[in-house]
């Protein structure tokens, strides 16, 4: 994956998080350990908008699954 080099600014607290981090996971840089953060966050926004999505109803299916067949006809 091709990279992009972006410039931003932390509070002290988070870039001592960031260096501890890298040093005792062995991270290669402080870039890989905020990739790794940012990912986690992009999975965890992926995981709401899944569970949100499993709350709706559809209204064919609901259909569908009362013609009869249940899963010991499979």
């Amino acid at each position: 994956m091709q990279s992009q080099k972006i410039s931003i600014s932390l509070p002290p607290q988070m870039v001592a998080f960031i260096d501890h981090y890298q040093k005792a996971k062995g991270s290669p840089s402080r870039s890989q350990v905020i990739s790794e953060a940012l990912s986690l966050l992009q999975s965890q926004e992926l995981e709401q908008a899944y569970r949100e999505a499993s709350l709706e109803v559809d209204e064919t299916w609901e259909i569908a699954i009362g013609d009869g067949l249940g899963d010991e006809t499979w």
